[in-house]
């Protein structure tokens, strides 16, 4: 990966469906070798996929609840990393240093859909010890975005 590569991700970060003809003409190159590149980078797996971010109060979702769940098996730590990802509502899951416990991010329409998968879900898992539930009540940020460098040395 040189600095052209940086760029277009630095371009693409910003706005994934730009055309490729304006990613070529703001670091002046070829559409084709544009194109190349980026099929490169998603070889190597540095682009990973593509996403639509959705408006949730559209789709009556806008509820966001982060869930702390010990795990009463430490042993079956990645089995219930996995049984968790299965669950539509959840956004993100993660295993968290110190303790051996995940965290995870659902989105709901309310406390009745948070409660319902809470209890039906998760919490009734033989392999679950206890959970301590947040509620976001407001959201100043919330992006996939890595922050990339300026240059590559």
């Amino acid at each position: 990966m040189d600095n052209t590569d940086l760029h277009i991700l630095q371009i693409l970060q910003k706005k994934a469906r730009v055309p490729n003809v304006e990613v070529a003409r703001k670091i002046g190159m070829a559409p084709s070798a544009v194109l190349e590149r980026i099929k490169k980078l998603e070889a190597q797996g540095v682009i990973e996929g593509y996403e639509v971010r959705l408006n949730p109060d559209m789709f009556k979702c806008s509820m966001i609840a982060f869930v702390q769940i010990k795990v009463a098996t430490p042993g079956r730590l990645a089995e219930t990393g996995e049984m968790l990802s299965a669950i539509e509502q959840i956004q993100e899951v993660h295993y968290l240093a110190g303790e051996d416990c995940l965290m995870i991010k659902l989105r709901v329409s309310d406390n009745t859909e948070l409660e319902t998968i809470l209890r039906e879900k998760i919490i009734n898992r033989d392999v679950i010890k206890a959970t301590k539930t947040f509620i976001a009540l407001s959201t100043y940020k919330e992006s996939a975005k890595i922050m990339l460098p300026e240059t590559i040395a």
